[in-house]
């Protein structure tokens, strides 16, 4: 009977799910279109850039921007200035023209309070996420940061999933919660990591994809779901 008894113990103790929340953090922890919108805006008018080259920006950026993006825009439209300059530029107008809600910082901070690890799992490149962390004021708020350009893969990969797990100080085989806006990137990816999902309604979802655990309109929402499984 004991050694059954112990079984059942580790067995119920498999159920518990540490408390790691990975967010993404663009259109879920802060408003990148807006952001958008205002640094080409800023750019256009610093670099006297033509209507067409800014008209051509806010096509080519409007779901992820690299420096490579720059280079590209410089030949175009014949630009004196380097990529590497029109790239930094953009860059440092983004970290100041993004910002998160201050709702947002103090859920994050409850979280925390509460013994939640978080880390922010997110595509794009390096320096301009990491920017944006900073401006934003979320970078003390998280205990790991996992960037696509840090290995050069992109959600749903779940080595980008195990990398945030790992730079938060937890495994991710121990389980957790992907907060996010992007279906098949961060619900799909959560799921194939063995993730709880939460997903901020508003894009399309695609066929054949397992639905989330739960579905809102807001992060805020998300997080409050995430104080109510420390409460229970």
């Amino acid at each position: 009977m004991r050694p059954r008894f112990l079984s059942v113990a580790r067995w119920i103790g498999s159920l518990t799910v540490q408390l790691l929340a990975l967010f993404d953090l663009d259109n879920t922890l802060i408003d990148r279109q807006a952001a958008l919108s205002d640094a080409i805006a800023a750019l256009s008018n610093s670099r006297m850039l033509s209507p067409d080259a800014e008209q051509w920006l806010r096509i080519e950026l409007v779901d992820r921007a690299t420096a490579d993006d720059f280079a590209r825009l410089r030949d175009a439209f014949d630009l004196a200035a380097s990529a590497a300059d029109l790239w930094h530029e953009y860059v440092d107008l983004m970290s100041l023209s993004v910002t998160c809600r201050p709702k947002i910082l103090e859920g994050l901070a409850h979280l925390r309070a509460a013994a939640w690890t978080i880390g922010i799992i997110t595509n794009g490149a390096s320096d301009i996420q990491r920017a944006k962390l900073v401006g934003t004021g979320l970078a003390p708020l998280v205990d790991g940061v996992a960037v696509s350009g840090d290995l050069e893969i992109r959600k749903p990969d779940r080595s980008l999933f195990e990398l945030a797990a790992t730079r938060c100080g937890v495994s991710l085989a121990d389980g957790g919660w992907m907060i996010g806006d992007n279906p098949t990137g961060d619900i799909g990816g959560g799921h194939q990591a063995g993730l709880h999902t939460i997903w901020l309604r508003g894009r399309r979802w695609p066929d054949g994809l397992p639905a989330a655990h739960h579905v809102v309109d807001d992060v805020i929402d998300a997080i409050t779901i995430l104080l109510n499984e420390t409460r229970e």
